[in-house]
């Protein structure tokens, strides 16, 4: 199974292994299914894609509790924050294009600016949608949902977490945007650890250097961070999971050791994490920063593999942002 080993002079060894690679939407599918079972007040909307969205164990299990709004996206989130009046804790679902920039309008009025209580669950994020092209994947979803006065933002980056990540929005008052995707990657979480919203995951320390890193993103970094080893060059891996509320603090204390950070994602560099640190060291501590993003562009059609190589979205991308950077101090 693939390793990252992870190694400094100055701190212990750590070990990530991929117990075995899973899409992160079952780990959604997951997630709902234990929520099922666990609390009544949950309730399931979506529009035409149980399959897609891993609802199958949902409806089965609880048919009372799951609506099926068709492809009406708009509907659903009117729906949803409808059913909140009522005390239930609606999980919508669709693609991340259709949940964010189809339904903007319904989502900033009847949820950010009502208050409601709903979780917009988002599958098929990024590039890595794949064949289906720029119409169905989406860059901009972070940025337009972060926008939103009050709105939660979590981009995870492998199946625990996601299932993690379900579990803890059920007991989180407030509308939350949950971002996940199609493609199997590694799963290399622990499976009992425990999601705190806007809590920063310290991967690995380092020295030199801070690689900042969400959703699919994370694992890259942790291979980054072995290749950068070998070069002699001590990288501090950080994992942010949860965009909105960010973890200044982790950010903050990392960059004032290393002196310089490189953040990845899987989304237009424009109003993703990225920008987020970025705003933060502006004003806190100005830093040497690269990007490993998308640079201002629409998707297009190809393999998960050969998008993320294209744009420039993997561990090699992150060591060469890290050589840049390093020069930067």
């Amino acid at each position: 199974m693939p390793t990252a080993l992870l190694r400094t002079a100055k701190y212990k060894m750590k070990k990530y292994e991929n117990t075995g690679s899973k899409d992160t939407r079952s780990g959604f599918g997951a997630g709902m299914t234990e929520l099922g079972q666990k609390n009544e007040n949950v309730v399931a909307l979506c529009a035409d894609l149980i399959g897609s969205l891993k609802f199958d164990d949902f409806k089965k299990n609880h048919p009372e509790r799951f609506f099926q709004i068709g492809i009406a996206e708009a509907n659903m989130i009117g729906i949803a924050a409808g059913l909140t009046i009522g005390g239930k804790i609606p999980f919508t679902g669709t693609f991340a294009n259709f949940s964010t920039g189809r339904v903007y309008d319904q989502i900033r009025q009847s949820v950010a600016y009502s208050d409601k209580n709903v979780k917009i669950c988002a599958s098929h994020a990024g590039l890595t949608l794949g064949e289906d092209g720029a119409t169905h994947q989406i860059l901009e979803d972070i940025g337009l949902m972060k926008m939103l006065p009050g709105m939660t933002v979590i981009n995870t980056c492998d199946y625990n977490q996601t299932k993690a990540a379900t579990l803890a929005l059920a007991d989180h008052h407030g509308p939350a945007y949950l971002r996940f995707g199609r493609p199997v990657v590694a799963n290399f979480t622990p499976a009992d650890e425990p999601f705190v919203i806007g809590k920063a995951i310290l991967l690995n320390e380092g020295t030199d250097v801070t690689i900042i890193a969400t959703g699919h993103l994370v694992w890259e970094a942790l291979i980054a961070a072995e290749a950068l080893e070998a070069k002699g060059i001590s990288a501090e891996v950080i994992n942010i999971h949860t965009i909105k509320p960010l973890d200044e603090e982790a950010i903050l204390k990392s960059v004032a050791k290393t002196r310089c950070v490189v953040t990845a994602e899987e989304h237009n560099y424009l109003g993703g994490l990225g920008e987020s640190v970025s705003g933060v060291l502006a004003l806190k501590n100005p830093t040497p920063q690269e990007f490993v993003a998308v640079q201002d562009s629409f998707g297009e059609s190809g393999t998960p593999e050969q998008l993320m190589e294209k744009y420039k979205l993997n561990n090699q991308a992150i060591v060469e942002a890290v050589e840049r950077v390093i020069k930067r101090k």
